[in-house]
């Protein structure tokens, strides 16, 4: 890449979890709530930016290109760009690796990219015979017709799926989400008690950080139109226990499954920003970079193994960056399921399939459990698919901030078989 790029500020909504019904917010009324603070304490104005660019996964029909009716909403002008990028739960990542690039380039100098998601407005579809009982209805001509038509109605029409459900379930494989980490589990011997244990340690480590205030610097209110104030997370279960979690039935493969609704990420809703800059951009402005994006990479492989992503684009970046595993003092491993997380690890242990997938000499080595996830992950904090990639990037950087860091990778697996990594570097002092 020709030109450096930094970040060089961020934040996000508190995450918010579904309760089966819409929430308060809508993708772009997220993404609004998170930009405004964001761009009002920035020494440039909003028309400043060159580009703004958002990850969204399940857009509503009402934000139809919801980066761009998020950018006018903020104030960035008619004349700033705005484009939204999808990539399953790698969107908010794509977000910003685009703006790296457009930046490294010198297409763009001042970038807002980030995510977006409000899973609890997943909208409600029709099965397929329905479908096709409606549109039968409608080509008919004449009350006969109709009528014969109308008698092929069952009940059963009127119960709609919720397009989530279809959205995590991978239509090459027919493999849920869930399914794939059961995989997983009988390929790396993953159990069901470690599993628990790992969901565990993440709720006690989001409820440690929000007890430590450790998260103000990422987080912003929400405020709803009823005037609720929403100023933290709110799936974190400080009290969660292994033996809780051992009353929980298997939820992809029941009975023998070890994938629950206790060990697996929540449903949520939020949002993620983050700025971009240039050196240009920097002088110009009077910025101070807090990171700068070294390298990012991404990988696929088989969707029934979807959950190895990370450990493919992650070791990727190592190679070309001439690195170990130990050389990298923070990970940020979106947690989709504990025991994918626990998979991906196990993964750098083998040696068979260090030396037959990723092409190393050996086992890539062991990540130490206090330089993954520090402050727990999506399995507490929960998982708004298109803003997750740009919450573990933001978040890795103020993490890498508060325990004097210097190099991190954040990293994600994708459904349908793709994995996303970047590779960033603290530029503040002592660096």
């Amino acid at each position: 890449m020709s030109r450096p790029v930094y970040i060089v500020d961020g934040t996000r909504t508190p995450f918010l979890k579904a309760r089966g019904s819409p929430g308060p917010f809508t993708p772009v009324d997220l993404a609004v709530q998170c930009g405004r603070p964001l761009l009002l304490r920035q020494p440039f104005a909003a028309g400043d930016i060159d580009q703004v660019i958002l990850g969204c996964v399940n857009v509503i029909a009402d934000e139809a290109n919801p980066a761009r009716v998020a950018a006018l909403r903020l104030g960035c002008g008619a004349q700033t760009t705005a484009f939204t990028v999808q990539i399953n739960c790698g969107s908010g990542m794509q977000a910003m690796d685009t703006a790296y690039r457009y930046i490294a380039d010198g297409g763009s100098d001042l970038v807002l990219a980030g995510g977006a998601e409000a899973l609890s407005h997943a909208p409600l579809v029709l099965r397929q015979d329905a479908v096709e009982w409606l549109a039968a209805m409608q080509g008919k001509d004449g009350p006969l017709g109709k009528l014969k038509t109308a008698a092929r109605f069952r009940p059963e029409f009127l119960k709609p799926i919720v397009g989530l459900e279809r959205g995590l379930t991978d239509p090459i494989t027919d493999l849920g989400m869930g399914q794939t980490t059961e995989v997983l589990t009988h390929l790396f011997d993953i159990s069901r008690e470690q599993a628990d244990a790992y969901a565990v340690e993440s709720h006690k480590r989001l409820a440690r950080a929000q007890a430590e205030g450790w998260l103000k610097g990422e987080l912003v209110p929400a405020f709803a139109r009823d005037g609720t104030v929403y100023d933290h997370d709110d799936g974190v279960r400080p009290d969660s226990a292994p033996d809780k979690l051992a009353k929980l039935r298997p939820v992809f493969e029941p009975p023998y499954g070890k994938a629950t609704a206790g060990n697996s990420s929540q449903i949520t809703d939020g949002a993620c920003w983050t700025i971009l800059a240039s050196e240009d951009a920097l002088g110009k402005y009077g910025l101070t970079p807090r990171a700068r994006i070294l390298d990012s990479q991404w990988s696929a492989l088989d969707p029934a193994i979807m959950g190895l992503g990370p450990v493919l684009a992650s070791t990727e970046l190592l190679k070309r960056g001439k690195l170990e595993l130990g050389d990298i003092d923070l990970w940020e491993l979106n947690e989709a399921f504990a025991a994918q997380v626990l998979a991906c690890l196990a993964a750098w242990e083998d040696e068979g399939f260090c030396r037959g997938v990723l092409g190393l000499d050996g086992a890539a080595g062991s990540i130490a459990r206090e330089r993954i996830n520090v402050d727990g992950g999506a399995i507490s904090l929960g998982h708004p698919v298109g803003a997750s990639g740009a919450r573990i990037a933001l978040h890795l950087v103020q993490a890498m901030e508060r325990l004097g860091c210097a190099r991190g990778i954040a990293t994600e697996c994708i459904g349908g078989g793709q994995g996303g990594a970047m590779l960033i570097e603290r530029t503040g002092a002592g660096a």
